[in-house]
């Protein structure tokens, strides 16, 4: 049997769009979701309307955990047979082991595997799948995609207006004293997820509609460097604010194509219901 040339491996922190759902060589291996002694697979054991519930019920922040290498080992034992090898592109490594537990489930395989740390997560990882089949279809290499992949890291950017404070401090993401100040002042921060792929408070801004001014504010800015195609918005339940947020971005810049979508349980642990995000490609300068 001729083998396909390559697989596409990611995790449940990836937002998957319809194409990708069809797309029979895109594999998502899900992280786990801790609720004491119960663990529960992302997106499979677990929906975001259930983890809200669950947190809202028992007032228990819930822990995330990263697919073993042997759940790795498991998919890679199968692809190897179907596949001559596979890009795998993951959450950022400085926010899970799990691009690691996928390299070590590889060599355990021995099935030839290139990994492309997102340096990010949720749609940036669905921007940089989509750029990578692309490539596959024009005729690149296993190596020179995941090359490419690795550069464009680097051109996807991110602002978020947390849901919920709480959670992100419980979750290890924000100092004591910014989650006290955040709180007395009221502040929503816009958080962003910096060249390194960690989490940085890029601004802190009073009130959300301020803060949500101020995302169209850095889109705009951004917009008058770089051509941007389109901006993907991210949210934590709240599709009425999701939808508010595009309508002011199709008012400011009616070119630019818009996408809404939810954020993954993984990511909701840490930001909370009411999140609002956007992310967006830098596709190169302008003259």
């Amino acid at each position: 049997m001729t083998k396909k040339k390559m697989a596409w491996i990611t995790d449940s922190t990836v937002y998957m769009t319809k194409d990708l759902i069809d797309n029979p060589d895109v594999y998502v291996v899900p992280l786990d979701i801790i609720f004491g002694t119960e663990a529960f697979q992302d997106g499979i054991d677990l929906d975001t309307e259930e983890l809200y519930s669950r947190i809202k019920r028992e007032k228990e922040i819930p822990k995330t955990s990263q697919p073993s290498s042997g759940k790795f080992l498991s998919l890679f034992e199968k692809l190897k047979e179907e596949y001559e090898g596979a890009i795998a592109i993951h959450i950022s490594t400085q926010l899970s082991g799990t691009l690691y537990s996928c390299k070590s489930g590889a060599e355990m395989a021995e099935f030839t595997l290139e990994t492309v740390d997102s340096k990010s997560m949720g749609y940036a990882i669905t921007s940089l799948l989509k750029m990578g089949i692309e490539w596959e279809k024009e005729g690149l290499t296993l190596e020179e995609i995941s090359s490419k992949l690795r550069v464009e890291t680097e051109n996807l950017e991110n602002y978020i207006l947390l849901g919920n404070l709480e959670q992100f401090y419980k979750g290890g993401r924000m100092s004591g004293t910014q989650y006290l100040l955040g709180n007395i002042l009221q502040i929503r921060p816009i958080i962003r997820m910096n060249r390194k792929g960690e989490f940085e408070l890029y601004e802190k801004v009073r009130t959300e509609k301020k803060s949500v001014n101020r995302l169209i504010e850095l889109l705009g800015e951004n917009m008058e460097k770089f051509h941007i195609s389109e901006v993907q918005i991210m949210r934590g339940n709240v599709p009425e604010k999701a939808k508010e947020l595009e309508q002011k971005i199709k008012a400011v810049f009616p070119s630019v194509n818009t996408v809404i979508g939810e954020i993954s349980s993984t990511i909701a642990v840490h930001s909370g219901e009411g999140t609002l995000a956007i992310q967006f490609h830098k596709e190169g300068i302008k003259e």
